[in-house]
């Protein structure tokens, strides 16, 4: 009796099975959570350390417009009169900050208070980002009095 040796060796040819494309799926996709977990925080790190450099860069704007102004901008002014011309301020020489709006990085205009209450003394003027929940006075903001 013969048997037909042709089409059993159909089903001996190369090929993965569902289970072994699975477990390497899975592998693959436990590797990238671990990656995204681990770069969560190099990006937090990243957003202060611009937070740092924009309070930096706001603060030698503050402060030419304190040497062509006479003093700081009011709480109403904000930072928008480094941009844009108060009307109630003759001596303006700005804009003394470049770009059309002043943004953390979730995208919220930095907060703006003088005189200040955190700097140790009133005379300078805190500038705070309200952090990423967007809330005032709550534990993730972040102020220039933490960064001197």
């Amino acid at each position: 009796m013969k048997t037909n040796i042709t089409s059993n060796r159909r089903y001996l040819t190369g090929g993965f099975t569902l289970i072994e494309i699975m477990l390497v799926l899975a592998i693959i996709a436990l590797l990238a959570g671990t990656a995204i977990y681990k770069l969560g925080g190099v990006l937090k790190t990243g957003e202060k350390a611009r937070i740092k450099a924009d309070f930096s860069a706001i603060q030698v704007a503050l402060l030419n417009y304190k040497i062509s102004a006479g003093s700081y901008p009011t709480n109403e002014q904000g930072l928008s009169a480094l941009i844009t011309k108060p009307s109630d301020v003759r001596a303006w020489e700005g804009p003394y900050f470049k770009g059309g709006r002043i943004s953390d990085p979730w995208d919220q205009e930095y907060g703006y208070r003088f005189p200040g209450l955190n700097q140790g003394t009133s005379s300078e003027p805190d500038i705070f980002s309200k952090g990423p929940d967007g809330q005032e006075n709550t534990e993730d903001d972040i102020g220039n009095w933490e960064t001197q």
